[in-house]
């Protein structure tokens, strides 16, 4: 009875100095991801050009790695396919503050038919500053940066009520502003992956980038707490319409 009386006094105390260590601001346990995407999470979709087959896209949140001090998602955006000269090889790549989800890097690599474009902004959203890989510097009209991929990443935490409008002018190019959100209507759509019941979104940037103003883009995000990608369309220059429809989803490991 006393060794039972000794390990409970000791297992007693354990605990007593691990709830300390955790109020004065040590060691805490893992929270769980309070976002709806995480590292490994893994979307494949079949893309098509003027609705014909004609090649894939993907996106994937990477990892979470360093950049300039702090944890960020690092996701990629890729979109290829085409037929002849009709062609569109994109790759957009978005390091997403993990806390803030805002951008502090964007690398974009695009070549569709006779438009290309490669370039990386390193931003620095704390004096509103960015650098790019050819040593331009200038400034960004907020502290918290979205670009063509981290907002789409954001507005899958947002309730995305049917009649909403997000105006949000936290897009990294001033001229670029305001970004556009609209929640136009919920719809049950047919993809490879299967059937889904989403609510759709219209994105508005006024750049000339895959959601541009003149794209006439809409998001199909899952009706669920997940808010998965499920089909994108859009337009390209020359090409014309260009969409992507879920293949396949993977959750964040």
């Amino acid at each position: 009875m006393r060794n039972h009386h000794e390990r409970l006094k000791r297992a007693l105390g354990a605990a007593l100095a691990l709830a300390s260590v955790a109020l004065l601001g040590g060691a805490r346990p893992q929270a769980a991801d309070p976002h709806p995407f995480g590292a490994g999470e893994r979307a494949e979709y079949s893309v098509r050009l003027a609705g014909i087959g004609v090649g894939s896209g993907s996106l994937v949140v990477n990892g979470v790695e360093t950049v300039a001090g702090e944890q960020t998602y690092h996701v990629t955006m890729r979109v290829s396919g085409g037929r002849g000269p009709f062609r569109v090889n994109d790759r957009f790549d978005s390091w997403i503050d993990v806390d803030g989800l805002f951008s502090r890097r964007f690398h974009q690599n695009q070549h569709e038919v006779r438009f290309r474009r490669n370039r990386t902004y390193d931003f620095n959203p704390e004096r509103r500053t960015f650098r790019r890989e050819n040593g331009e510097t200038g400034s960004i009209p907020t502290d918290k940066p979205l670009d063509d991929v981290s907002f789409i990443y954001y507005a899958r935490t947002l309730p995305l009520d049917v009649g909403d409008v997000y105006e949000l002018h936290r897009y990294f190019k001033a001229d670029g502003n305001p970004v556009t959100l609209r929640v136009v209507r919920r719809e049950t759509v047919e993809v490879p992956a299967g059937r889904f019941r989403t609510v759709v979104v219209q994105p508005v940037i006024r750049t000339d980038g895959l959601f541009g103003k003149g794209g006439h883009a809409e998001i199909y995000f899952s009706d669920d707490e997940r808010r998965i990608p499920v089909l994108i369309k859009t337009r390209v220059p020359v090409v014309g319409s260009l969409s992507m429809h879920l293949k396949s989803y993977r959750p964040p490991s």
